[in-house]
């Protein structure tokens, strides 16, 4: 059975199978556009005019179209189709933008979507547990993994002379960690 993709747009639990692309930082100027913190690698791509992105308000999934954009630094401010005033910007302030998964691009081999590594399990070559993945940190230039342990976080490079097997299909991750690199990556709180 096919199911219709505005109704599972209204689908909050929809939400959590969506791919983070962005955080609406804060209104930019009096006509309604606002500045995104980049949560991609490749914003050329998904910040531009007639993009569709989504963001979760009073338990809604909403779409939202990009009108027009300009980057900032690094930063894009955009302009959202319905967001008029400044009022209206300001009360995205803070919302994360996502799109769903099968509107993303196809990456090579050995590249990974951060949603695609979060909630993986890490553990070394030897088998020793090490935790399971909460976040990925850096850019496609340097990255590291944020993962949750028994004794805090511990801080893993995303290197391949580290991570040794990625298996996001399996939600496992096996490193080969060099002496003390574990230890000396720990956040403990």
């Amino acid at each position: 059975m096919a199911r219709n993709p505005q109704s599972a747009i209204r689908n909050t639990g929809f939400w959590h199978e969506m791919a983070l692309v962005g955080r609406i930082a804060r209104a930019h100027g009096i006509r309604g556009q606002v500045i995104v913190n980049l949560e991609t690698d490749f914003p050329e791509e998904r910040f531009q005019p007639g993009a569709e992105l989504f963001v979760e308000r009073a338990g809604r999934v909403e779409p939202l179209t990009i009108t027009t954009v300009r980057f900032q630094g690094e930063r894009p401010v955009i302009g959202l189709r319905g967001v008029e005033t400044m009022n209206d910007a300001e009360a995205l302030a803070g919302h994360e933008l996502r799109v769903p998964v099968d509107r993303l691009a196809a990456l090579p081999d050995g590249v990974f979507y951060r949603h695609d590594l979060i909630g993986c399990r890490v553990a070394t070559t030897r088998g020793e547990t090490i935790g399971i993945v909460s976040d990925v940190e850096g850019t496609m230039s340097g990255s590291r993994l944020v993962v949750e342990g028994p004794d805090g976080e511990v801080l893993i490079p995303l290197a391949a002379e580290i991570c040794t097997t990625i298996d996001p299909a399996s939600k496992r991750i096996v490193i080969d960690p060099p002496d003390g690199l574990i230890d000396a990556n720990a956040r403990r709180g």
